[in-house]
């Protein structure tokens, strides 16, 4: 049994806290901050677009490339990974040279990666938003489940996924279509 003293210490401490917090304005509700979610980071998942049989991207691949740059104009991207394969450098370059940011370079995608790829976003982006480029065999998959999606993932050409991770609730995700 704790002593009275011990106690006394252990409530004097547990009460300065919550005058502390409370204080700082945490707990106050007002209806408006309550109500809405504010993004704390954004993640764009893509495949990348339609290529050829050596694996560079063709004709359709290159229209497509230059619709993301309309696809995504207004979400303030900061910043853009890909793996160093041609085909997701190409997809990705117009929307690049648009925005004048860099390509950062990752590991290919696999699932042993994904999470460092990840932590490396999170730790370098947090409060902004990143596109990521993948391929489709399997990779985007793990990526999409990890980031809280259900299902597959951006499988096909042309699939935008987008998910807003907010200070309150699950990740929102939201399947859109870009290009020709």
């Amino acid at each position: 049994m704790m002593s009275l003293s011990v106690q006394l210490k252990t409530h004097s401490i547990a009460y300065s806290i919550i005058l502390i917090l409370l204080l700082n304005g945490v707990g106050h509700t007002d209806s408006k901050e309550a109500s809405a979610d504010q993004p704390i980071s954004t993640i764009i998942l893509i495949r990348h677009a339609e290529r050829d049989n050596f694996f560079n991207i063709n004709s359709q691949g290159r229209k497509r490339a230059k619709a993301l740059v309309n696809a995504v104009k207004d979400f303030e991207i900061t910043a853009i990974y890909s793996p160093d394969l041609g085909r997701n450098l190409d997809s990705v370059r117009p929307l690049a040279d648009h925005l004048k940011i860099n390509i950062t370079l990752t590991p290919r995608i696999t699932k042993s990666t994904v999470d460092k790829i990840l932590d490396e976003i999170a730790a370098q982006h947090a409060g902004e938003v990143v596109l990521l480029v993948g391929n489709g065999s399997g990779n985007l998959r793990s990526l999409h489940q990890r980031l809280g999606g259900q299902g597959d993932g951006p499988d096909q050409y042309g699939e935008l996924f987008i998910y807003t991770f907010t200070d309150r609730g699950p990740v929102k995700v939201v399947k859109s279509r870009y290009g020709p």
